[in-house]
């Protein structure tokens, strides 16, 4: 009984002393000059020009909401896929039930701005809603003669 976990225990065994053995070696090699520069975050190549913010904004936490609840669904449709023949009927409503929860905290989010960044969110902030009375008619110019009033020529000037 105990030989069918033997090679489970060997790669345990063998992945704790790589990790140990790797830290005391990285300890013993590594040169020691410690400076400003090499103990500053890297940044891509930049150098940062302020200090990072003390707190992330709501909006960081947000995106990250998003992301979790993504994977979730993917974590949950894959053993769906792999067996949804024996779950059946029932099966299938049940995520069409997940989805549409999933569905709905994904709109919550898009509603309360979560992907809003930058100019956009400036934008929409300054911005009046359309006005309901808004048509193609009254927005869209036809091409040709066919709606055109006096003073919509070239070179015309309205009376």
């Amino acid at each position: 009984m105990m030989g069918q976990y033997l090679p489970v225990v060997v790669m345990l065994v063998l992945g704790v002393a790589f990790a140990g053995v790797s830290l005391v070696m990285s300890k013993l090699v590594s040169p020691k000059r410690p400076s400003a520069a090499k103990s500053a975050p890297y940044e891509c190549g930049i150098v940062p020009g302020q200090d990072p913010p003390e707190r992330f904004p709501v909006r960081f936490y947000l995106v990250a909401m998003i992301f979790i609840v993504f994977d979730i669904e993917i974590i949950f449709l894959y053993p769906y896929a792999v067996i949804h023949r024996s779950l059946g009927v029932f099966g299938l409503i049940e995520m069409v039930v997940f989805a549409v929860a999933v569905f709905a905290s994904f709109v919550f989010l898009i509603a309360n701005g979560a992907l809003d960044w930058g100019p956009i969110r400036e934008l929409r902030r300054s911005s009046p809603a359309v006005s309901a009375a808004r048509t193609t008619t009254s927005t869209v110019r036809r091409v040709g003669q066919d709606g055109r009033g006096p003073g919509d020529q070239p070179g015309e000037v309205a009376a």
